[in-house]
């Protein structure tokens, strides 16, 4: 049976126990992916990218811990640009925390299209993932991300901007 408590972390000084539960539930995790494009997106190159779009943006939106994700006019992020280069498309989502990002993105057509990622996407050499916590409600900008990776570049992970490889706790932002 599913308990609220379920994973939390407790700590306990003086006879006084607290919960992390409070917490997880007022922060919320902002990630934001770009990518270099290989071709124009109406290019048959990128056809099979293109093409899952809609699918993968519509299981994001069905899936379990996700809360909100970048769209511009056309619905998805696809006519949005982040450094002011039009050839890096900018991917930004909210989720409840790194568990349910992580099922997501390992899981299904996302993780098919994740392993193809050099057909569509050129080979960066600085960081392309950050993530940093949010307080519940809010929706980080296009601004406000590439400050983050920004940040994450230059300093390496810390709780301002991190990697999924190496995470920080809301309590440490």
């Amino acid at each position: 049976m599913w308990s609220p408590y379920q994973g939390a972390k407790w700590t306990c000084a003086g006879g006084t126990c607290a919960s992390s539960v409070a917490l997880m539930t007022t922060y919320e995790l902002a990630q934001v992916n770009i990518g270099r494009l290989t071709a124009p997106l109406d290019t048959p190159e990128l056809k099979d990218f293109t093409d899952n779009l809609e699918p993968v943006n519509a299981t994001a939106d069905a899936a379990d811990g996700f809360v909100w994700r970048l769209q511009g006019d056309s619905g998805d992020a696809t006519d949005l640009r982040i450094y002011d280069d039009e050839w890096l498309l900018v991917n930004m989502s909210v989720w409840r925390d790194h568990d349910a990002l992580k099922a997501f993105m390992y899981a299904g057509t996302h993780r098919e299209l994740l392993a193809r990622r050099r057909e569509f996407f050129e080979r960066l050499s600085e960081a392309v993932t950050a993530l940093w916590w949010v307080p519940a409600g809010h929706r980080p900008t296009v601004a406000e991300a590439e400050q983050r990776l920004t940040h994450l570049r230059e300093h390496g992970p810390t709780p301002y901007a991190f990697s999924l490889r190496r995470q920080f706790s809301p309590a440490a932002s």
